[in-house]
């Protein structure tokens, strides 16, 4: 190569940089609410660490971790493309604070709930419209098979037709299956359905829907009870496609 030749293409590198730097992707940002006001999981600091690593693996988002509910001001949430829930019970929450919530997600924000986030809010009514459905015990701590709904649905496609877990399996009462689309449900042929506290309904035992809250993505499972399943690459695989489609993805 000539020395000109070399020197026109070294400045061509040169001029080049400066865009690619500029073409980075800003980090989405996702507010992790783990305050407890009823039964705290042990899973909590390893699932914290877990999305943590999750969010970097991606290149597409970073997760803050809080538990402090002066994080939910209108000013504040404009910081985040979703917000998720691991909690439970009635948390001390003002009324200020619920509202710029569902305001945050009514308006195209995500919203995202973990295992015991629907044993969370049972005094607040508009909280079931958001999440879809109750905590109405868990009469199974095992080795269950779940049933993929739709396995060509991109957030739950990497499942296969079924998955094989242990985990605590929830049952869920209030169910909104007109508004909720269900990804996972339990397989009953893999659970005693004569165990005291079981609670048969028609919609069976659902373990993961999205759903919409005005321009919101609203993503819920009810796995993730065990650190095992947080080690799981599947259950990991299945948290950040529901971030990436909360958030618009």
């Amino acid at each position: 190569m000539r020395r000109r030749e070399f020197l026109a293409l070294l400045g061509s590198a040169a001029a080049i940089q400066p865009l690619g730097a500029h073409a980075e992707r800003q980090l989405e940002r996702i507010l992790y609410f783990t305050l407890s006001a009823g039964y705290r999981h042990e899973v909590i600091p390893f699932s914290r660490s877990i999305l943590t690593q999750l969010g970097r693996s991606s290149g597409a988002f970073e997760v803050t971790v809080t538990e402090d509910t002066s994080e939910f001001s209108t000013e504040n949430l404009r910081r985040y493309a979703a917000v998720m829930f691991y909690t439970t019970g009635e948390l001390p929450m003002s009324d200020a604070e619920k509202a710029a919530l569902l305001d945050f997600v009514r308006s195209g924000g995500g919203f995202l709930g973990v295992h015991s986030a629907t044993d969370t809010f049972y005094a607040w009514p508009d909280y079931l419209d958001l999440v879809g459905g109750y905590f109405n015990g868990h009469p199974w701590h095992q080795a269950v098979t779940i049933q993929v709904v739709d396995p060509k649905n991109p957030l739950v496609a990497h499942l296969g037709q079924t998955w094989r877990l242990e985990d605590e399996i929830y049952q869920i009462s209030d169910f909104d299956h007109r508004g909720s689309q269900v990804l996972l449900r339990l397989d009953q042929n893999s659970a005693d359905l004569g165990k005291p506290g079981v609670q048969q309904r028609f919609y069976g035992w659902p373990l993961a829907w999205t759903r919409s809250y005005g321009q919101g993505r609203v993503f819920y499972t009810a796995l993730g009870h065990e650190a095992s399943v947080w080690r799981d690459a599947r259950y990991q695989r299945l948290l950040t496609n529901g971030i990436l489609w909360a958030i618009g993805g």
